[in-house]
C-alpha cells in the first residue's frame, strides 16, 4: 500500500508520467541495453523489441499497477503480478536485476520529463517501483521454491526425443531431460521456456504452451513465424532442431491452468492458440472427467489447424463434451455455413456457472470475452493466455 502523501503525488502525476510512458520505455530499454548488452542478446526477447510490443507491454503494466494503487489501495492486482512473477521465473529474473531496471527506468523518466520530477515525486514513483518489484520477487521466489530451483535457473538440458509435423507451419517436439531425473511437474494450460543458440551467438528465449502430457516427455508445440521481424528461435526450432539434438528447458509455468472442479468448462482458441487448449483436453480427457466440456476453435482452414484430428477424437472420448469449429475459408465440402468465418461465441448455448479459458490473438480475446460476458459468465471465470507481450494487463478487469 502506497503511503498517504506517496499515494496523492502518483495521483496528481500519473495523467503526465502515462501520457509519457511511450516516450519513457523506448529511452529505458536504449539505456539498460547500452550498459547490458548481453540482456538483449540472452535474455530480451529481441524479436519483441524490435517491434516495440515488450516496450508497450511494460508500459502498460506500470500504469496499471498505479492506477490500482491509488483508485484500490486496499486490493493489490495479484493476478497482473501473477502473470508477470510466472514469465520472468521462466526467463530466470532474479531480485539483484530488480534495482539495474530501478535505475535506467527512472534515469529515463527524469530525462523525459525534466523539472518536473521533483524530489518528492521521485521518492513517490519510486515507493510504486519498489511495491511492484518487492511484491514480483517474492512470487518469484515461491515459484522458484516449487520447482526445487531456489537460485533461480529452473532450466533443464534436454534431448528432443520426438518431432511430429502437425501442419505444414506447426511442429510438435518431445523431449527428455539428459540426466533422465524426473520430468517437472506441469499443470494442463503452463508453456515451457525454450534456449538455444543462434548463429550470431545470442542464446535467445522463447515460451512454448504444453500441448500433451505423455507419460514420459515434455511436449510442446512451434508454430513457424514469417511475420516481420521473423520468429527467430520458432523459425530456428523447425529448421535446425530434430531427434537427438539438446535444448535447454525451463520448469513449466503459467498461471492459466485448468483447475479441477465440476462446473461446465469452455475452451476457446484461435490459431496455435489451441496449443493450451488441447493440453488442457488432453488432460480431461485423461482423467475421463464427466463434466460438461465445450471446445471452439478458429482457424484459417482445415489443412492449417494443428490437432484438429485430436480435437475431434477428445471430444468424443469425453463422456460430455462438444466441439465447434470455425473456418475462414474451408476446404471440406458440407462445413456448415453458420460455421464459416470468424468464431462467434453468442451462437453457442453456455451453460450457467461456466469456466472460460481463451487463447488466441487479442481481437479473438476481445471478441470473445466480450460475448461470454453477454452470455452472463462471470468475469472472474473467464481466464485468457496470449502469446508474447501482455498488452492487454490491466484492461481486462
Amino acid at each position: 500500500m502506497l503511503s498517504p502523501q506517496s499515494t496523492e503525488i502518483v495521483r496528481a502525476t500519473l495523467p503526465v508520467v502515462g501520457g509519457a510512458i511511450g516516450e519513457i520505455t523506448p529511452l529505458f530499454y536504449d539505456k539498460l541495453f547500452a550498459d547490458r548488452p548481453e540482456l538483449l542478446r540472452d535474455l530480451f526477447n529481441r524479436g519483441n523489441q524490435a517491434n516495440g510490443s515488450q516496450r508497450q507491454a511494460l508500459a502498460g503494466s506500470i500504469a496499471a499497477f498505479a492506477t490500482a494503487l491509488v483508485e484500490h489501495p486496499e486490493v493489490r492486482p495479484d493476478a497482473m503480478l501473477a502473470r508477470i512473477a510466472h514469465k520472468h521465473a521462466s526467463l530466470g529474473i532474479r531480485p539483484e536485476q530488480y534495482p539495474l531496471v530501478q535505475q535506467h527506468l527512472f534515469a529515463a523518466i527524469a530525462e523525459v520529463l525534466g523539472d518536473a520530477v521533483t524530489p518528492e515525486v521521485a521518492a513517490a514513483w519510486d515507493e510504486v517501483y519498489w511495491l511492484m518489484a518487492n511484491a514480483l520477487i517474492a512470487i518469484e521466489a515461491g515459484l522458484y521454491a516449487a520447482a526445487g530451483a531456489e537460485d533461480g535457473d529452473t532450466r533443464i538440458p534436454c534431448r528432443v526425443v520426438g518431432r511430429l509435423r502437425e501442419t505444414a507451419e506447426v511442429a510438435t517436439f518431445l523431449v527428455r531431460p539428459l540426466d533422465e531425473r524426473p520430468l517437472p511437474a506441469a499443470r494442463p494450460g503452463q508453456y515451457v521456456s525454450v534456449q538455444v543458440e543462434l548463429p550470431d551467438g545470442a542464446r535467445q528465449i522463447r515460451q512454448y504452451s504444453l500441448s500433451g502430457d505423455p507419460d514420459d516427455a515434455l511436449q510442446f508445440s512451434v508454430k513457424r513465424d514469417s511475420g516481420d521481424p521473423a520468429g527467430e528461435v520458432s523459425n530456428h526450432l523447425h529448421d535446425h532442431v530434430g531427434v537427438g539434438d539438446v535444448l535447454l528447458v525451463s520448469a513449466p509455468f503459467g498461471d492459466v491452468v485448468l483447475e479441477p472442479g465440476t462446473s461446465p468448462v469452455l475452451l476457446a482458441s484461435a490459431g496455435i492458440g489451441c496449443t493450451p487448449m488441447i493440453g488442457m483436453l488432453s488432460h480431461l480427457a485423461a482423467a475421463g472427467d464427466g463434466r460438461k466440456v465445450i471446445a471452439v476453435h478458429a482457424d484459417r482452414s482445415e489443412s492449417t489447424h494443428a490437432f484438429r484430428a485430436d480435437l475431434l477424437q477428445l471430444t468424443a472420448k469425453l463422456p460430455d463434451a462438444v466441439a465447434h469449429i470455425w473456418y475462414e475459408e474451408p476446404e471440406a465440402d458440407g462445413h456448415p455455413a453458420d460455421r464459416t468465418g470468424f468464431a462467434d461465441l453468442s451462437r453457442i448455448d453456455i451453460p450457467a456457472g461456466t469456466t472460460a479459458y481463451l487463447c488466441g490473438p487479442l481481437p479473438f480475446l476481445r471478441t470473445a470475452r466480450a460475448q461470454l460476458l453477454a452470455a452472463g459468465v462471470a468475469a472472474a471465470d473467464i481466464h485468457y493466455e496470449v502469446f508474447g507481450p501482455d498488452l492487454w494487463l490491466g484492461t481486462a478487469a
